[in-house]
């Protein structure tokens, strides 16, 4: 079960970074532009993914191993990879997802369209680089031994 949700939260990082993209510049493109329905629902999904890898984020981190052993050992917050997965990760991550939900939400009560494109634009950036800077990417120490997928 481990495995499958590790490779699933895997996968979904990369949906999740692909729709945060398209969004991001949809809405800056279109920022003068009517706000279509289509856009609201592209918002909507991201949204969505986004909420569904938290998820399976929050599964994870009560049936992973790491999380059992850095609990058994006491090292969460002296060894800077137990730190990283336990703390800081999940809280970068549950703090973009609150930009997103907030970004979303605050852009359906917006009349101008030109004011939804902005909020949606705004929000989502700062969580896409909340994303980025809370990822596990390979090249970083707390990614050392994980693959791009």
């Amino acid at each position: 079960m481990y495995t499958g949700l590790l490779h699933l939260h895997s996968f979904l990082r990369w949906v999740g970074l692909a729709l945060m993209l398209v969004t991001i510049v949809d809405s800056l493109v279109r920022m003068y532009r009517p706000f279509l329905g289509s856009e609201r629902k592209l918002s909507l999904i991201t949204m969505i993914i986004l909420h569904t890898q938290l998820l399976i984020g929050i599964v994870l981190y009560f049936v992973s191993p790491l999380v059992a052993n850095a609990i058994e050992s006491g090292m969460v917050m002296k060894d800077p990879v137990n730190r990283f997965y336990m703390v800081e990760h999940f809280l970068g991550m549950a703090i973009a997802i609150a930009f997103v939900t907030i970004g979303h939400s605050k852009s359906k009560k917006q009349s101008e369209n030109w004011s939804k494109h902005k909020l949606i634009f705004t929000y989502y950036f700062i969580a896409l680089i909340l994303i980025l800077i809370s990822i596990p990417w390979p090249f970083r120490l707390v990614g050392e031994g994980r693959g791009w997928f």
